[in-house]
């Protein structure tokens, strides 16, 4: 009998439509229509998570995907109370004195983001992460923290709050840092630093994310970014492995003063962005005129598969933000640093 139950297992239909029929009834009895989207999605994921049964996956296996799928459905609950609310990342080390120029530095930037209106999300831990709570306070601030077993795992002002999440896994982590931020602030740390910060710069690099500012901070007199950047130009630039274009993605940052006129100028007249089919799609705060459309075709049309860039009206598919002006253009797919630039170019224009 247990062996006609395995063969059963690897050659069930999944897309039977008996099979579908007990699933959509779920959802009903959850208080959802399964014909709408909404329903096909979650049909699709008690489909894959079945399927897991049929192919034999080992309980570790199942374990790893079953609390990244409670990681991902909690912290996602959470953010959503806040939709309306842009947040920035803020990175850095967690062993930064608190006398250190470093901390007082996020502090300081910290304060001004709250002050614009900004929620803080960090790590949770201390040293920057702790800065950037303490300048933005409590009523400001994420929490994102992991289980590890060294590093103090909260500081003293996030514990407690209601918008603290913990995580097991990085990569759930990361997930909800970038998909929740509007801005990224690194300030110096270590590996874990460094992964988070380049983490960014890929995916902004591939076309994986959103494009946001990121800027690179530090307490005055400070060498770190400088350094770093050097590194850049002499070993990544220098060999060819990165694209001149490609230094346009972060801003190393004067001051925090300075650092906050980048992550505001960033939005003067940008707003959101996406992909419609092959069509990138910039939805901004004010019209642009036909002689600024036509600057950022002599200066940009490299960016285009074909046509141009041209004033476009909201695309059928588009369900948000349908009352602000748009530019759009058939995109290669390529050079997401010379998209930076364009930005920069349409936030430029008087």
């Amino acid at each position: 009998m247990v062996k006609d139950l395995e063969e059963s297992k690897e050659s069930f239909d999944f897309n039977d439509e008996k099979f579908l029929y007990h699933i959509r009834e779920l959802i009903s009895l959850a208080g959802s229509k399964p014909e709408s989207f909404e329903g096909e999605l979650i049909t699709q994921m008690i489909q894959n998570s079945l399927k897991f049964l049929r192919d034999k996956h080992d309980i570790w296996q199942l374990k790893l995907v079953t609390r990244a799928l409670k990681e991902m459905r909690y912290a996602y609950g959470i953010f959503n109370k806040y939709s309306r609310d842009k947040s920035i990342s803020i990175f850095g080390s967690a062993r930064t004195p608190e006398d250190h120029p470093d901390y007082l530095a996020a502090k300081a930037f910290s304060h001004l983001i709250a002050d614009h209106g900004w929620k803080c999300i960090t790590g949770a831990a201390d040293g920057i992460m702790k800065a950037g709570h303490e300048g933005a306070t409590e009523e400001n601030a994420f929490g994102l923290s992991i289980k590890l077993p060294f590093e103090t795992p909260l500081n003293s002002i996030i514990a407690g709050n209601p918008r603290l999440i913990t995580f097991r896994y990085f990569f759930t982590r990361k997930l909800m840092f970038l998909s929740h931020s509007d801005a990224v602030a690194a300030f110096p740390g270590g590996v874990g630093t460094m992964d988070e910060l380049f983490e960014v710069l890929t995916l902004m690099q591939t076309g994986k994310t959103n494009i946001i500012p990121v800027v690179l901070l530090e307490g005055k007199n400070g060498q770190y970014w400088k350094e770093w950047e050097r590194y850049l130009e002499e070993h990544l630039l220098a060999n060819g492995w990165i694209s001149p274009e490609d230094k346009s993605f972060y801003y190393i940052a004067g001051s925090p003063e300075d650092g906050m006129r980048h992550v505001k100028h960033f939005y003067n007249r940008y707003h959101s962005s996406r992909y419609v089919r092959d069509d990138l799609v910039i939805r901004i705060t004010k019209p642009l005129t036909s002689e600024q459309i036509q600057l950022l075709n002599s200066k940009f049309g490299s960016l285009c598969k074909e046509g141009d860039i041209h004033a476009a009206e909201p695309y059928n598919e588009e369900t948000d933000h349908l009352d602000l002006p748009r530019i759009a253009f058939t995109h290669t797919k390529k050079h997401f640093g010379i998209v930076r630039q364009l930005i920069d170019q349409i936030n430029d224009f008087k």
